[in-house]
């Protein structure tokens, strides 16, 4: 199977909302973490720092989820198809979003850390879809 007709599989116009939504799930797991370690002075006074929070969980969820097929078409049909396919996608993200945290972007990795990314993240991804599916 060549590329395209690969990612043509894992990609449906109908999970557009579903991808809007884990987006935003995420930003606002991030957040929320973040706002649990410094405080919104230290945010303010370094903007960039959301951002480079963000971005290492955020480029590993663009890179794994559509392979994973967290937005093919069976993701966008129900919740009992898409949340199992959101928390699969997202192990391997928080995995490849902590290796890129670790030695790309500045922060750790701690064992810790991983551990609560990927039970929060799950959570958070899994939870939102479920209210998503229950209010549609």
């Amino acid at each position: 199977m060549d590329a395209p007709s690969f990612l043509a599989a894992r990609l449906d116009r109908g999970a557009a909302p579903l991808a809007v939504g884990d987006v935003i799930a995420l930003i606002l797991l991030l957040t929320v973490g973040t706002l649990n370690h410094t405080t919104v002075e230290f945010l303010t006074a370094n903007p960039l720092y959301l951002p480079g929070v963000y971005a290492p969980f955020l480029i590993a969820w663009a890179l794994i989820a559509p392979l994973v097929g967290a937005y093919s078409a069976g993701a966008a049909e129900t919740a009992k198809s898409s949340v199992p396919l959101v928390v699969r996608s997202w192990i391997p993200a928080a995995v490849l979003g902590l290796a890129l945290r670790a030695f790309v972007f500045r922060g750790g990795a701690e064992l810790t850390f991983a551990a609560v990314m990927l039970v929060t993240g799950s959570l958070a991804l899994g939870g939102w879809r479920a209210l998503y599916f229950r209010l549609r």
